[in-house]
Formats: C-alpha cells, structure tokens, sequence
C-alpha cells in the first residue's frame, strides 16, 4: 500500500471533515507546514495512507515534530494552542456557523444542536480524548441514583480562589478576553497561561431582550453540555429576570434543560464573575426525583408544587403558564432571601448587611409543561464551620471538599483527579497490602474494615459505593433543611410562611 507523507495525510483528514475540496490541498499542505515550522515536507514522517489513523493521532504526530524543531517555544506556545490552530481549518468561520445552525434550527431545534454539537467534536473543540480518561460509575442512595466521576480532564478551582477572583474586578477588566466565557474567545489563539480557543464558534441567541451566547463546555460532564453566557461582563445574579431567561431558553430548545449556578462565594459555581447558565440534553439524578411532599404557594394556582426527595431542600414548581411559574418562583426566592432560623444556623444576612441567601434554579421542560426548580443556598460560615455551615464539612473533605455547584446540586459529583491515586491505595490498604493510604483517609478505610469482608475481587466496589455514600452526605451537607426531625420541622415553617403569604 501507498504512503503518504504527514502534512498530506492531515490535508485530505481536513477535506474529509470540512467544506474544503481536493483542489485545497496544496494550500492546506503548506499551511499546515507553516504553523508547524517545516520548509519541506518530503523530509516528514511517512505513513499507510488508508483511514486507520485518526486525526487526533495526527495531530499529535504534528505537534511532536513541532516540539522536535523549537517551533512550540520559538513562538511561545503550548501543544494545546499549536492543536487548536491546527483543528480550526475544520471549523469554518463563524458567520458560516451561525448560519448553519440558523437553517437547522428552522428545520428543528434539535437537528441545530446536533449540527453544532458535531462539529464542535470533531473539531476536538470538545475534548473528547481527555474527557473518556474521566472514572464515572451510579451508586444507589436512599434518594435514587447518584452519579459518581472523579474528574482527569479538568482541573477544579480552589473555592478561595473563586472568591477573590469575584472581588478582584479591576484586575479582570484588564485582562482580554476578559473571562474564559467573554464572547472574544471566539478564535483566540491562547497563551501559556490562558486556554488556546481558535477552534472555538459561539452561537448568538436573544434571551430577555438581551443578546447572549450559547456554546460547548470543552470539558463536558455530561452530554451536550453546554454554557449560554451574557454578552456583557457582570457578576453572576439569580433572581426574577434570569429565571425569566432561562424558561424562555427552554422554550426555544425543549429538549435541554438550563440551571444558573448561585450567585454567592462558597455555594456558587467556579466563576461568578460573568453571568452565566449551563444547559445540556441530559437527565441528571435530581430530574428524576420525586415529590415527597406537596404545597401551595399564595396567589399561585400552579399544576403542581412540593418538596423534592433530595438530600438538598429543593422545591419544584410546574405549570405550563412562564408567568405563573416565575411569580410562585419570586415568592420563593424572597421569601427565601429575608428568612432566618437561628436554631437552624440559616442567617439570611450578616451583620454588615451581606445577604447570605440565594438559589440555585433548574428549568425543564417536560410533558407540555415547564418545570422549575429551586433549591435552597445559604453561604454562611461559623468558628465551628469556617468553610461553610452548608458546605461539605471537614469529615467529607478527604472525598471532596470544593464548592457545590448547579451540576453537584443535581447529583453528578464531580470529585478531583487526586482521588484516582489515593483510592487505589486505599483499596491496597483495606487489602492488606504495602500502600501509601494518606492520612486523611485513615478513619474511613479503617470503617470499611470493620464493616465490609473485603477481598480482591470487590475492594473496587465496596470503595466505589462508599464513595458514592459519602457524596450523598456531601449534599446533605449543603442542604440547609437536614432530613432529621427538626431540620423538617424547620423546612415546614418556612413552607407555611410561603403558603400563607406572609
């Protein structure tokens, strides 16, 4: 069989993917070579030419033979920004995106996604490559299914560092882009120290008389996981106007549900710096979870309404009228926002004025009828609590202890790559054998010993499910309504005031 040289090989790999023709070879040939730093490409590494190569092998072939010539620190760049250049010839240009996806969308909502989503993919926009290194498995909890993945692809933020990036505005308005979600990452280059974005298309879209933009997450957690961002730098707020966007959202495309992470330091999301949602069609755990109790709201004569089965307080409200939805959803939110039980430690304000309180809303749209839900945040810390009084407490924190956001709330836990390493000496402690087990981890495997007859053929288990037990307390612990005695006698008074429209 033939061979082929690299750059060819990547040439015709770009025309099988993309609007470009065989009569764009040479061109492509000779700007791939230019973005590599070779002169000749006879010189080059030569392979089969069929189709068992993948273009991520390509690639990385590619970015090796730049790295070999100086090319990547000649012109101080990484492998993750030289790939994203390389992929963007697949990606046409954004005006042609946008229209694309436009004239699907006519067609349906679902066949615009799937046009964006696709590409999106293939232009290893989305890293699909690292996300499949990602260890994800269910564990059955006493509130249905949770969803366990300890996170290789991504790096989490620290929680403090959330904060002051929140607090540190001047410093952001200098930056360009301004945020990792500015709508200027559309085709930027990247540096050493910022995420390459060549490859990058975003889709405009009106919510709210506003413009936004709806995108891809590189680093997906679950299908289709997307950001839908304002075009305007401003600090994250959940209230009536942003739950309006995202019923509206859900309007023009059904089949995707959209949450907003809080709006506050400890229970928000890793930026809280720029408005945002996340959206994706995907049912995570807490859609599928029941009523446990029902209620009304004062004025509000809504399909439906309670409290959720969830070991966050959640209330879900449905109806198929948005107006309706958004005033029960209001009453919740002030309600929420000015009320205090000190024998619960829910503090609404501190005694500077902060406000403490907020939600983190979900919106769906299911059976002819939206679904909105609200869970309950409060952000408040103690001497005895310093990282929260709702926030994993220090007995959970070997497992995980950063911020609990929108995705969390719903029951995907998204634990740290750390935990790849140091449960697998966990398991080689529990069986006996020469380990590392870190010391913070000490008091729960020594638990399983005692409670679990534990061998090589199900140490992985029994350690994947305790993982997953322990998420489970995670949100329990965020959750400002405990599933105890008093905690629902707690959540009852605070449902009467909003029953009775105090």
């Amino acid at each position: 069989m033939a061979e082929i040289d690299l750059f060819t090989a990547f040439a015709k790999k770009i025309i099988e993917e993309s609007d470009y023709t065989i009569d764009d070879e040479i061109y492509l040939v000779n700007q791939i070579m230019g973005l590599v730093g070779e002169t000749n490409h006879n010189t080059t590494p030569r392979l089969v030419d069929d189709d068992s190569v993948t273009t991520l092998a390509l690639l990385d072939q590619l970015t090796a033979v730049a790295e070999k010539n100086g090319t990547l620190a000649l012109r101080q760049m990484n492998t993750d920004m030289l790939g994203a250049q390389l992929m963007n010839f697949i990606v046409p240009r954004p005006s042609q995106v946008r229209k694309m996806f436009w004239e699907h969308y006519q067609q349906s909502p679902r066949q615009a996604t799937d046009y964006f989503f696709d590409l999106s993919q293939r232009s290893n926009y989305i890293k699909t490559r690292e996300i499949s290194q990602n260890i994800s498995y269910p564990v059955d909890t006493q509130y249905g299914t949770l969803q366990i993945t300890i996170n290789l692809s991504k790096p989490e933020k620290d929680p403090k560092a959330i904060a002051a990036a929140l607090k540190n505005k001047n410093q952001q308005q200098s930056q360009y882009p301004v945020s990792q979600l500015a709508k200027e990452n559309e085709g930027y280059w990247g540096r050493l120290d910022y995420a390459a974005r060549t490859n990058h298309r975003v889709i405009p879209i009106t919510l709210g008389h506003e413009k936004w933009y709806f995108q891809y997450s590189p680093y997906a957690y679950f299908n289709e996981h997307a950001i839908v961002l304002s075009e305007n730098l401003r600090p994250m707020h959940v209230d009536r106007e942003n739950l309006s966007r995202l019923l509206e959202f859900v309007s023009k495309f059904p089949e995707y549900f959209i949450g907003s992470n809080a709006d506050l330091p400890i229970v928000g999301g890793s930026i809280l710096s720029h408005d945002h949602f996340q959206a994706g069609r995907y049912e995570l755990p807490m859609a599928k979870a029941v009523m446990k109790e029902k209620m009304t709201i004062a004025g509000c004569d809504l399909h439906e309404a309670g409290i959720l089965n969830w070991p966050m307080t959640t209330i879900r409200l449905i109806d198929d009228d948005r107006e309706k939805l958004l005033n029960a959803a209001d009453r919740i939110m002030m309600a929420w926002q000015n009320y205090d039980d000190a024998s619960l430690s829910i503090r609404a304000y501190g005694d500077d004025g902060e406000r403490h309180h907020t939600v983190t809303p979900i919106v769906r749209f299911r059976s002819g009828h939206y679904e909105v839900d609200l869970v309950l945040r409060d952000n408040n810390t103690s001497d005895a609590f310093p990282d929260g009084i709702f926030h994993p407490h220090p007995d959970v924190q070997h497992i995980k202890q950063e911020n609990i956001g929108l995705i969390e709330v719903m029951g995907l836990a998204i634990l740290p790559p750390r935990l790849k390493a140091e449960l697998a000496e966990v398991a080689q402690y529990l069986l006996g054998n020469d380990n590392n087990i870190a010391l913070k981890h000490r008091t729960w495997a020594d638990a399983l010993k005692q409670s679990e007859v534990i061998n090589a053929n199900n140490v992985t288990h029994i350690v994947q499910q305790s993982v997953g037990q322990i998420f489970s307390r995670v949100l329990e612990d965020a959750g400002v309504f405990k599933n105890d005695q008093s905690g629902q006698d707690g959540l009852e008074k605070f449902i009467k005031q909003i029953e009775v429209g105090e």
